[in-house]
């Protein structure tokens, strides 16, 4: 995990006792997770009388540097440990460091299914069904004589149970075009796997 300088930095600011007392500091810790974790928390820093008497700036570097880092850490899934090292770093008293873990090690599970879900991903294809029509005849010409493949694929989109359906039609040749380019896709990360 690789943070900033300026993470680094709001984070000494929140590990130092001038800028943030004890007492406080477990608030900040809290209020960084809760400000992720629910969108109606994420002002509440500003408004919370912990932080009346400190320097509102110091305080808004400090919390959103915890911010930063309480993501990464459970983007990257690390540990106590490594989480430990880069707050001994920004020169953490041992008290804060266990503060932050037993908070960060509460709230680490709801992180990351919160992380899980954002994010555009494409719709997995779960099922294909496909049936092939032969038509002779249409309503613009007397004789046809093209085989039509109806094509339905069956997408599940995630974080949903339900699925969806995908239906589209094409001729032979096109058919045949789009398995070519899957081909080629599926040898690209093939290619990708191996370096």
């Amino acid at each position: 995990m690789e943070l900033s300088q300026s993470i680094l930095d709001g984070l000494t600011l929140a590990g130092e006792t001038s800028h943030i007392p004890d007492k406080c500091f477990s608030v900040l810790v809290t209020r960084a997770f809760d400000g992720i974790l629910d969108e109606r928390h994420k002002q509440l820093i500003a408004k919370d009388p912990s932080f009346r008497s400190l320097d509102q700036a110091v305080v808004k570097e400090a919390y959103y540097s915890m911010v930063a880092l309480v993501s990464e850490a459970s983007k990257h899934d690390l540990d106590i440990n490594s989480i430990s090292s880069v707050l001994e770093e920004c020169k953490y008293t041992n008290e804060r460091i266990d503060v932050f873990n037993k908070v960060f090690t509460s709230k680490k599970p709801l992180m990351q299914i919160l992380l899980s879900s954002v994010g555009t991903s494409p719709p997995h294809i779960v099922d294909v069904n496909w049936r092939l029509d032969y038509y002779i005849k249409n309503n613009h010409m007397e004789r046809v004589n093209e085989a039509v493949y109806l094509i339905e694929l069956k997408t599940e989109v995630p974080g949903t149970s339900e699925t969806k359906d995908v239906q589209f039609s094409c001729t032979q040749e096109q058919l045949q075009d789009l398995v070519g380019k899957l081909k080629d896709a599926c040898k690209c990360l093939e290619k990708i796997s191996q370096m």
